[in-house]
């Protein structure tokens, strides 16, 4: 077997491991943060959860950090009392981005991970079976629950030669992306080998199986080598450590990259798969360089770009941000002298967190270019509407800041930064709170302040729909553009009807109010093109909107995490079988599914008139038995509710 294969196969509950079949995997770890944490908290609530059945289960409060008022800070509280009472491990804010800190604390080489993050495949850089998935389905494996998926195809990916100097993990995913686009990883798991390995360390596999999630793909795996070793052994986890590699590279589907050949590349705005070579747009004026978030998390990110600015000044007009993305880094910065570097060439020093990758601050001038090291670019993502954000690696987002313009990295006048770690980092394991005995959670009360809801009824699905198209959109619509995250929105996160006002606000305003003036009429539909939903795992996108009566989405393709939510909060996928059909759907047609209920049972095809037109067109919808229950009864919620108590107070069997 190849290295994704065992993981699946040591961890398989039931079904077979084959392509397209749904398997059932035993889950050891689950990640949750607080954009999406919240949520699952109160779906562990719901469902009478009195101890995780997980191995080890860990809350990280990395997105929400700014307190402007009172609302992040009571979730804080929330989650930290929903740790206590459910034996959750507790990351306080301030501690880091969840995924450098998880693999530094607690990630295991073999072990499984399911967390609320779509970026949670990081973790599969030290050889972990790491799933971004829906929050209902994190707090479903919290439970002691299995997780089903299909069984995904693999993609091999050799990796061979040296990378050339001052080019770096970043732009080798950028390649990826560069090759295969936003959705060339769907349905895949990539599993990267060979010789090149040899000169990526734990952290620059991080930097590519990070943004694995940008190719689409279910979730990226490396082996567990030497490397993996050395890592653990940094953080003191010597023992954790366990060698997993690959008998065969027998895959699915091949592809290889000689990384002699790589230079310096960029994504511009505003796609992940918009890909070039920086010297094809060097010379335009920029007016910030981020540098940090999930994306570029390790030490030796931070000090390469120390290094580079070191003893220099940035640009004039230039915002250098530097966003650490654990304390322990910053510490490192500090011990090692690089922060000061920082600091003395003009840089912005900012908490240890998510930060402006996800909106909340460092949001860019108007009609400016700005050069992140962030995994994402969407549309209004970095916090202002009309932005202009490009991806690149830190060397040349350091070296652009120093000339005010992007600039190759290699047209600089030194030599490039030495990438290292400290052979003996400084550890930080104060900030992370342990869980509590049984005893005490069973006490333990959950802190809820005015801003947290309980979460709202949903209703069966009917047996028949008439429902208006209140939106028509394009291809690779982002769930940043469905549920904008940033300061102004995520306050909201668990209070549904409030967040709900702010849905599809980048791409309409006017849907919110347009869902009221229709809700008493049977709700509505959205139609899509390819790739509906990419990007974040987070849940809101699916429940706001079924929250204003959403009832079937339709479109010529869905994103795997996206597609599962929808489901998870009783809405119908409905995949167009060609693109003539999507071109024959016009915002305000009404909708029939005439016997929808028996029509979702055959799991198969789903006829949808246009009375109207007088047209017929015929979708998909290859869901398992399992998910036709859970759409009869509205949502996952209602068909847990249905189950008997105890299989959610302790995992079966089997399932331990």
């Amino acid at each position: 077997m190849n290295v994704a294969e065992k993981l699946i196969n040591r961890h398989l509950a039931d079904g077979e491991m084959k392509p397209g079949r749904e398997v059932s995997l035993k889950i050891d770890q689950t990640l949750t943060q607080d954009a999406t944490g919240t949520l699952v908290m109160l779906e562990l609530e719901a469902m009478g959860l009195e101890q995780a059945q997980t191995e080890l289960s860990a809350q990280y409060v990395d997105h929400n950090l700014l307190q402007q008022d009172y609302k992040n800070p009571d979730d804080h509280a929330f989650l930290e009392s929903a740790c206590e009472k459910f034996g959750i491990w507790f990351s306080r804010p301030g501690n880091g981005v969840s995924h450098p800190v998880h693999q530094e604390r607690f990630g295991v080489p073999g072990k499984t991970l399911l967390g609320s993050d779509s970026h949670t495949c990081a973790a599969g850089s030290i050889g972990m079976l790491a799933i971004g998935a829906g929050g209902i389905e994190v707090a479903m494996a919290i439970a002691g629950q299995p997780y089903l998926l299909k069984m995904p195809e693999i993609l091999g990916v050799k990796l061979s030669g040296e990378l050339p100097p001052w080019v770096s993990a970043k732009d080798v995913i950028l390649e990826m992306l560069r090759r295969h686009g936003v959705k060339g990883g769907i349905g895949k798991i990539i599993e990267y080998y060979g010789p090149g390995l040899a000169c990526l360390s734990t952290m620059d596999r991080h930097v590519i199986a990070n943004m694995g999630a940008e190719l689409g793909a279910t979730t990226s795996v490396f082996p567990s080598d030497s490397e993996v070793r050395r890592f653990l052994h940094s953080q003191q986890r010597g023992k954790d450590w366990i060698e997993l590699k690959a008998d065969d590279h027998s895959y699915d589907y091949h592809d290889e990259i000689v990384l002699d050949d790589l230079e310096p590349l960029v994504a511009l705005p505003s796609s992940p798969g918009k890909v070039k070579p920086v010297r094809e747009v060097e010379g335009k004026p920029i007016a910030q360089c981020y540098i940090g978030s999930s994306a570029n998390p390790g030490f030796s990110d931070f000090a390469a770009v120390a290094e580079i600015v070191a003893g220099k000044q940035i640009a004039p007009g230039v915002s250098l941000d530097i966003n650490p993305t654990s304390r322990q880094i910053l510490e490192n910065l500090v011990y090692e002298g690089q922060l000061g570097k920082l600091i003395h060439a003009g840089a912005r020093i900012h908490q240890a967190g998510c930060n402006g990758c996800i909106g909340m601050g460092q949001a860019p001038a108007t009609d400016r270019i700005s050069l992140r090291t962030v995994p994402r670019n969407f549309p209004g993502r970095s916090g202002t509407k009309e932005d202009k954000v490009y991806l690149v690696s830190p060397e040349t987002a350091a070296a652009s800041a120093l000339e005010g313009k992007i600039t190759d990295p290699r047209d600089l006048k030194f030599p490039p930064p030495s990438r290292r770690d400290p052979e003996r980092p400084k550890l930080n394991r104060e900030m992370m709170k342990a869980p509590r005995s049984g005893k005490e959670s069973r006490q333990t009360r959950l802190v809820k302040g005015p801003n947290i809801a309980s979460l709202p009824d949903f209703e069966p699905l009917p047996e028949n729909l008439e429902i208006p198209v209140l939106l028509r959109l394009g291809d690779d619509v982002s769930t940043d553009e469905i549920m904008p995250a940033g300061s102004r929105v995520l306050p909201f996160r668990s209070n549904i009807p409030e967040i709900s006002r702010f849905c599809f606000d980048i791409i309409d305003a006017t849907y919110h109010q347009r869902t009221l003036d229709i809700r008493e009429q049977g709700g509505h539909a959205v139609v899509g093109g390819e790739n509906y939903g990419q990007g974040s795992s987070r849940e809101h996108a699916a429940i706001a909107p079924r929250f204003l009566g959403l009832r079937a989405v339709l479109a010529l393709s869905f994103a795997r995490i996206h597609w599962r939510n929808l489901i998870s909060f009783g809405i119908i996928p409905l995949t167009l079988t060609h693109r003539k059909d999507l071109d024959r759907l016009n915002q305000t047609d009404v909708l029939k599914i005439d016997n929808v209920r028996e029509q979702v049972a055959t799991r198969k095809k789903i006829v949808v008139t246009i009375p109207a037109q007088g047209l017929k067109i015929e979708t998909s919808l290859q869901i398992s038995s399992r998910q036709v229950d859970i759409l009869f009864a509205g949502g996952l919620i209602n068909w847990m509710k249905d189950q008997p108590v105890n299989r959610y107070r302790s995992a079966p069997d089997h399932d331990r």
